[in-house]
């Protein structure tokens, strides 16, 4: 079965965190709370471990998959962005929003669209989040923890652990968090087309 860490949900422990870190450095899938809701993470180098993602969700390479970044200066390093891109990232990071935008080299091509060679980013607003990537020093590959067939997402530890728990390798359990997915904003295609609603209001993106 999956560790489970329970760690403070705005001051999470360090000790705990390196531990966590230290699964996901060995090939680890965690479920990690987010300001949306629960995601399954990996490192984003780890082509076993987003193998794993895939399969847990039952979707293919079509799906995106996001990855989870610090701030803006990291999300630009793996996709690009003009100005007006730029000016509309800065309304909604740190938040609870998923970004699909033309990936850069730095992004492998098995993560991006298969067709469109884009990738969805976003910069979480959860503290455990940010602190878990600070650690970790790099992205985390992240998808929606919402088991197949269902609509919505897990939002507790211990339901993750009955329904996935001989699966994933660690359960960050920072308490319960949203049980809303992200919005999605489609800005690869130009303009900005909202391909989900979901828990960031589009009006503080300008968009309602």
């Amino acid at each position: 079965m999956a560790l489970i860490y329970e760690v403070h949900p705005q001051d999470p422990q360090p000790r705990l965190l390196k531990q966590a870190a230290g699964i996901l450095q060995q090939g680890g899938v965690v479920a990690l709370p987010t300001d949306s809701s629960y995601a399954l993470v990996c490192r984003l180098d780890d082509k076993a471990a987003a193998d794993r993602l895939r399969r847990l969700r039952e979707v293919d390479e079509r799906h995106h998959l996001t990855l989870l970044c610090r701030d803006l200066s990291e999300l630009a390093s793996y996709a690009r962005v003009d100005n007006a891109q730029y000016r509309l990232l800065k309304l909604g990071t740190p938040g609870p929003y998923t970004f699909i935008l033309d990936a850069t080299k730095e992004v492998p091509r098995r993560l991006s669209h298969p067709s469109r060679r884009t990738i969805g980013l976003r910069v979480p607003e959860h503290a455990v989040t940010q602190a878990l990537l600070s650690v970790l020093g790099q992205p985390l590959l992240a998808t929606t923890l919402i088991l197949p067939g269902e609509q919505d997402p897990l939002n507790d530890a211990q339901d993750i652990q009955d329904a996935l728990g001989a699966r994933l390798d660690a359960i960050v359990d920072a308490g319960a968090c949203p049980m809303s997915p992200t919005t999605v904003i489609d800005m690869s295609q130009g303009g900005a087309a909202v391909l989900r609603q979901g828990r960031g209001e589009l009006g503080r993106l300008g968009l309602d």
